[in-house]
C-alpha cells in the first residue's frame, strides 16, 4: 500500500512538473477580414478563443468555436454561420503547430518574430499554414500575434454567386493571445 501512494506522489509530481511547461489563455481573439472595397464590409471577431503554448517545445494549439464570430450585422452573421461557415456541422475551428525556435528566455518588453507552422483545420478541411509569430512580454503574461491568409477554396467555404463580388475569396485572419 506503501508503495502505491509513492507512486501516486510520483505521477502527481510529474503530472504538476509537466504542466507547469504550458501557459494558456481563453480569452483570446481572431478577427477576420473578408472585405471588398465599395462594398458592405465583411468582418468579424471572436474573443472567447483559447489557445495553449507548451514554453519547452514551442507546440502552440488554438481553438474557435464558430458560433462565437460576431458581424456588426446580424443577418451577415445569420448567413455565415448557416450558409457559409455551417457551424451547426462545423462548430470549431483548430490549429495545432509549433513556434520554431522558440526560447521564453529571449523573448523580451519588443516584439519578436518567430516562425510558426501548422495546420489549420475548420469546415471539415485541414491546411498546412506558414506565418510569423510576433511575440514579446507584457505587464500581463506573454503577448502572441499572428496574420497570415487563407483561401475559402482550401477549406471549400462556397461565396454564392449572387455576392461572390462583395466577399473576398482570400481572408485574411489575425490572432491575438495572450497567455498567462
Amino acid at each position: 500500500m506503501k508503495k502505491l501512494g509513492i507512486l501516486y506522489s510520483v505521477l502527481l509530481l510529474f503530472t504538476i512538473a509537466l504542466s507547469q511547461n504550458k501557459i494558456a489563455t481563453k480569452t483570446g481573439s481572431i478577427l477576420f477580414e473578408a472585405s471588398i472595397p465599395s462594398f458592405e464590409e465583411v468582418k468579424a471577431d471572436n474573443n472567447s478563443v483559447s489557445c495553449i503554448v507548451n514554453t519547452s517545445t514551442g507546440e502552440i494549439s488554438s481553438l474557435a468555436f464558430i458560433r462565437e464570430f460576431h458581424f456588426k450585422m446580424t443577418m451577415m452573421e445569420n448567413h455565415f454561420n448557416d450558409n457559409y461557415f455551417e457551424s451547426h456541422k462545423y462548430p470549431k475551428a483548430t490549429f495545432k503547430g509549433i513556434i520554431q525556435g522558440f526560447n521564453l528566455a529571449i523573448i523580451g518588453n519588443f516584439p519578436k518574430e518567430f516562425f510558426m507552422t501548422g495546420i489549420l483545420s475548420m469546415h471539415g478541411k485541414s491546411k498546412f499554414i506558414n506565418t510569423i509569430a510576433l511575440i514579446q512580454k507584457t505587464e500581463k503574461g506573454l503577448e502572441i500575434i499572428t496574420n497570415f491568409k487563407i483561401n475559402t477554396n482550401d477549406f471549400n467555404i462556397k461565396i454564392p454567386k449572387i455576392v461572390q463580388y462583395k466577399i473576398a475569396e482570400i481572408v485574411t485572419i489575425k490572432s491575438t493571445f495572450l497567455m498567462l
